[in-house]
C-alpha cells in the first residue's frame, strides 16, 4: 500500500507540472518541477522506484521545462 501511495504522489506531482507547462506559466512550472523532482528522489531513495527510472523521468521533465523557458525567452 505504501508503494502505491508513493507512486500516486509522484504521478500527481507530474500532472501538476504538466498542467503548468500546458498553461505556459514558466514560473509555476519551475516550482512544480522542483516539487516533482523532490517527490521522485524521495520515492527512489525508498526503493519504491529504481534510481535510474527516477533519473530518466527527471531528465524528461527538465527537457520539457527547458523547452518552455527557451520558447518564452525567444518569443
Amino acid at each position: 500500500m505504501i508503494n502505491r501511495a508513493r507512486k500516486s504522489a509522484v504521478k500527481s506531482e507530474i500532472r501538476h507540472f504538466e498542467k503548468a507547462l500546458k498553461d505556459g506559466d514558466a514560473e509555476m512550472a519551475q516550482q512544480r518541477f522542483r516539487l516533482a523532482v523532490r517527490s521522485l528522489d524521495k520515492t527512489a531513495s525508498k526503493s519504491t522506484m529504481h534510481k535510474n527510472t527516477a533519473a530518466r523521468r527527471k531528465s524528461q521533465l527538465a527537457k520539457r521545462l527547458n523547452t518552455l523557458i527557451a520558447k518564452k525567452a525567444s518569443g
